[in-house]
């Protein structure tokens, strides 16, 4: 019975290990140094964008999928990326993150429906950024830790994955691709 003990909490450590080290949201943006195209934030999130998605459950069934428009503006090293969704399930849904870029390419995030200020990161082809959302009422309006990397491709396709997650566990997950409006 010992024996059993130990193995099965060997086991749990591995799982936890696994999940919390060899996971999605420990990425660093340090792997990606020196990774091209080079992400440049008031370059490739300016101008139309259009974006499609898919949003996974927490047992990684797609729930939804989603287009959007988006426009981003700059001056200077201010932004704003205006969103307009519309769900499959009809639901339509805006957004406007207010974006400013600090030293050794950080910068912050900001969004009615931030709890607090998002945390990003530009590096090589890559933008990691960390923020904590309030989810509309007709969601549930569950506060979620997110992570978002965005993948430049060759093409100039930006490709996001997103990752939620609420107590530690995932809640669930996006992926999509914004690409300039046609």
């Amino acid at each position: 019975m010992k024996l059993l003990t130990v193995l099965l909490l060997i086991a749990l450590v591995a799982m936890i290990a696994k999940t919390y080290l060899l996971s999605f949201r420990f990425q660093s943006p340090q792997d990606y140094a020196g990774t091209g195209p080079e992400f440049i934030l008031n370059k490739h999130l300016s101008g139309e964008i259009l974006s499609e998605g898919l949003i996974f459950g927490p047992d990684g069934k797609m729930a939804n999928s989603f287009t959007a428009r988006m426009v981003g503006e700059w001056e200077g090293n201010t932004g704003t990326l205006t969103e307009q969704f519309t769900y499959s399930n009809g639901v339509t849904q805006s957004r406007k993150w207010y974006l400013t870029l600090g030293p050794d390419n950080t910068f912050t995030a900001t969004a009615d429906d931030l709890v607090g200020e998002g945390h990003g990161v530009v590096s090589g082809g890559t933008v990691r950024l960390s923020y904590t959302i309030r989810l509309p009422e007709s969601a549930g309006g569950h506060v979620l830790r997110a992570t978002d990397w965005m993948y430049l491709t060759e093409s100039g396709v930006i490709i996001n994955k997103s990752e939620m997650r609420k107590f530690g566990l995932k809640a669930a997950e996006l992926v999509a691709t914004l690409r300039p409006a046609p």
